[in-house]
């Protein structure tokens, strides 16, 4: 028998659901869901019908058996083959449970992932997650419909890692290993790794990725508070810091740039599309500009 504790919780949950779906699926219906089609072509075109020839058709398109059984000329027809698979690879580790403007990394991967995925299914795709810390938590394979979506949803809010740890090559890795289809795949996270370089591009031949960097303001700039205790999320390491001391800040935000260089190094060379959204600003705009300049691209 459920107690008290776990039916409050469990209307808890069912609740916060629901305003993600609320907030999310309006966005994607509104907003994402043209841009998403446009920026993300289906894999190829496939035959529909034949026609009669018009002025302006293409010579190559000419049906030339069809052409010869009635002695006029007809063109084959052919529709963008639409259906796509979709795969979220989202970061559970403990860095992205860091937040200072009243929204947490995390909460801002649920809401992107959420808000793609609506999109993803307004188009008739499939779409899958893969939560990953220092390992790969968690496989849901890609599957179409609402309901599929809110499970989605729910595991983002719900799920509980055990590792707090970021290892984004062996969750490339596991993408490559369980989607052998080209798909489309979102890499949310905050990037806070090294040695991925190889990863990415491997991905990036294998699928069509594209990175969404999530960042909080504070990563970059640190407030003068005087001398504050600092707690990585990932390593549980504890250090008292400065943060009085303009050379301790410079220095901190001198480093944050140079991690968010290397990384977009990183990406360059790659290959792979991206965008930064942040705790403070959100993903709506970062998303829309990353849609349209994939749309101007083909």
């Amino acid at each position: 028998m459920r107690t008290m504790d776990t039916i409050q919780h469990t209307k808890e949950l069912l609740r916060k659901v629901r305003l993600i779906e609320l907030k999310t699926r309006g966005l994607s219906e509104h907003i994402f869901s043209g841009e998403y089609h446009s920026a993300f072509k289906g894999r190829g075109m496939t035959f529909s019908e034949v026609r009669e020839y018009t002025h302006g058709d293409e010579v190559r398109a000419i049906d030339w058996n069809v052409t010869a059984r009635f002695g006029h000329p007809f063109v084959k027809v052919f529709e963008e083959e639409r259906e796509l698979t979709g795969m979220l690879v989202a970061d559970v580790s403990g860095s992205e449970n860091f937040g200072t403007t009243g929204q947490l990394k995390r909460d801002l991967i649920t809401e992107v992932c959420a808000t793609i995925a609506f999109s993803a299914i307004r188009n008739n795709d499939k779409v899958g997650l893969i939560l990953f810390s220092d390992r790969v938590e968690k496989f849901i394979p890609p599957k179409k419909g609402r309901s599929h979506i809110l499970r989605l949803v729910r595991e983002l809010l719900e799920f509980r890692p055990e590792g707090k740890g970021t290892d984004i090559t062996e969750a490339l890795r596991y993408l490559n290993n369980v989607i052998k289809k080209r798909s489309i795949a979102f890499l949310v996270s905050d990037m806070m790794d090294e040695g991925y370089d190889d990863a990415l591009k491997i991905a990036n031949r294998r699928h069509d990725l594209v990175v969404l960097r999530t960042s909080d303001p504070r990563e970059t700039e640190m407030p003068g508070m005087g001398l504050v205790q600092f707690i990585d999320p990932e390593t549980g390491i504890q250090r008292w810091v400065d943060t009085g001391s303009r050379s301790v800040r410079t220095a901190y935000r001198a480093a944050a740039l140079k991690h968010q260089h290397r990384t977009s190094e990183a990406l360059r060379r790659a290959g792979v599309d991206h965008a930064t959204i942040t705790t403070q600003d959100g993903y709506v705009r970062p998303l829309m500009q990353l849609f349209r300049q994939r749309e101007g691209l083909r």
